[in-house]
Formats: structure tokens, C-alpha cells, sequence
């Protein structure tokens, strides 16, 4: 089963919820959202409400429907940490703030050093209780931003359109564990803690962590590249972004000891 819009069943729901509800280690997300790769899966998600997925992996764990809680894909939930907490999210239309504990596994497992925050000028950033579907990416994969972020990234992406400048979206939220799992990835291909700390922040200080920063690129541009900077995308960011209280994240020579990002804004409100 894969995140994806779905266009059918949306058509056929008057107000289809467009919230992710957060707890430490399992989300809720519109069933709408997900896509069923076999007859069973489909016919799940054509009652369900919602669906749990696991943070740490995106693996769907169950579909909820009503009270109905339905494992998907021989999914045994009670070996599953973390459903029930979700479910009662469900049941009380709020999700929770979280905190990162960076002494627990596997962030621990890390070694970020302790002072890390203090030397680069950042501070843990905790994940939001909830976020808004804001539109989809270039990938089509739903695009989760914190409610005034995502009212906010509608404005300057309509603007830009009527002055003739198309923005696309690469990449919005992500959670402590899926930052993680870039670092454990890097470090299986060869790369040092060092190398990686230039280019990626820690678990715990990504901005994206918020919800209320976005990777921005345009139609045909590579994503996540320097030349972004050569386009007239980032031109017209450069002059009007902070109109819809946008700033450029990690400038050149930035005092974060991050490499330039051109791509990388965040709404900081105005």
C-alpha cells in the first residue's frame, strides 16, 4: 500500500480529512490518501477512515474504520508499539506533541555529540501535533506542512504562478525517525558522522522537524541541487518569498556550518 492520491474516492467524500495526527512512534493518515496494490487492501480502504503507519519505516499497520480497527498485510498490532497511543488520537481528534529523547535507541546509537546545538547555533525542534495536507509534491506524495506554513507555501506558490513562475514543492515534514534514517543510511554507504553533519542536521534539529519548513525547486531542475540558484524560480523567492514570511534557511557561509541550500526555506511567519 502506497501514499498517493486518489482521486475516486475523494470525488466521493464531501469533506475528506486532510490532517495527519502525530504521536511518538505511529501516525494517522487519511485513508483517502493511500492506494491498495491488491483486492483485499482496496476493499479496506473503502470503509476505512484512517490509517496507522509505523514512523520509523512508513510501513501501513492498520486501516481504522469507525471503531473497527482492521491490521493490514499480517500486521500483528499488539507486537506494534505505539497503536494505542494513535488510536486514542483518533478517538480524541488530537494528536501529540513530540519531543525527541536523544538518549533513546537508535538516536542514541548516533553519537551526536552532546554540545552540538550549542556549537551550531540550533535547538531541538519537536514535531508537531498535527499537520495539513498543504497540496502534493513533485513526487505526488502528500505534502504535510503545519497549517500556517501551508496556508502560507499556497499564497507564494499562487503568486509566483500569476507572475509567470512555477514552484513545485520536494519535500515538507519529515519526523526524528525519518531523519534518522537518512543518517543510518549514509553511514552504511562508507560516509562519516562528519561528512554527513555538513550536509544533514542531527535527528531532533531539523527544521523540517516542524512542519514549518519546505524543500522548494522548479519544473525540469534537479532537486536539492546548488543550481537551483541559477533559476528564475529562486530569483523571484530571493525578492518576494519573505512577503509570505519566507526565509532562506542556510545561506552561504551560514553561521550553522551547513552548506549553502538554496532550496531550503522556512516560514517564519510575518
Amino acid at each position: 500500500m502506497t501514499a498517493a492520491r486518489s482521486n475516486g474516492k475523494l470525488a466521493r467524500m464531501k469533506h475528506p480529512e486532510r490532517r495527519l495526527l502525530n504521536t511518538l512512534h505511529v501516525e494517522a493518515v487519511p485513508a483517502w490518501l493511500a492506494r491498495a496494490r491488491g483486492n483485499a487492501s482496496a476493499r479496506r480502504l473503502a470503509q476505512a477512515d484512517w490509517l496507522l503507519r509505523r514512523k520509523r519505516d512508513g510501513r501501513f499497520l492498520a486501516a481504522i474504520a469507525g471503531a473497527a480497527v482492521h491490521p493490514l498485510d499480517g500486521v500483528r498490532l499488539a507486537a506494534e508499539p505505539g497503536v494505542g497511543a494513535a488510536l486514542t488520537a483518533i478517538a480524541r481528534d488530537a494528536g501529540t506533541i513530540v519531543e525527541l529523547d536523544p538518549n533513546a535507541q537508535p538516536f542514541s546509537e548516533l553519537a551526536i555529540p552532546a554540545d552540538y546545538g550549542t556549537v551550531h547555533g540550533l535547538h531541538a525542534i519537536a514535531e508537531p501535533a498535527a499537520l495539513q495536507l498543504a497540496e502534493f509534491d513533485r513526487y505526488r506524495r502528500p505534502l504535510w506542512l503545519h497549517a500556517d506554513a501551508a496556508r502560507a507555501w499556497r499564497s507564494l506558490r499562487g503568486a509566483a504562478h500569476r507572475d509567470g513562475v512555477m514552484l513545485d514543492a520536494i519535500s515538507g515534514y519529515r519526523s526524528h525517525a525519518y531523519q534518522y534514517g537518512i543518517f543510518a543510511r549514509k553511514l552504511a554507504r562508507g560516509q562519516t558522522l562528519a561528512q554527513i553533519l555538513t550536509v544533514n542536521t542531527p535527528p531532533g534539529y531539523s527544521e523540517h522537524h516542524s512542519g514549518r519548513a519546505l524543500d522548494i525547486g522548479a519544473p525540469g531542475q534537479p532537486p536539492a541541487e546548488e543550481s537551483f540558484e541559477a533559476t528564475p524560480a529562486f530569483a523571484w523567492l530571493t525578492q518576494h518569498a519573505g512577503a509570505f514570511g519566507f526565509t532562506l534557511s542556510y545561506p552561504r557561509d551560514n553561521r550553522h556550518g551547513i552548506v549553502y541550500e538554496p532550496w531550503h526555506w522556512a516560514f517564519r511567519d510575518r
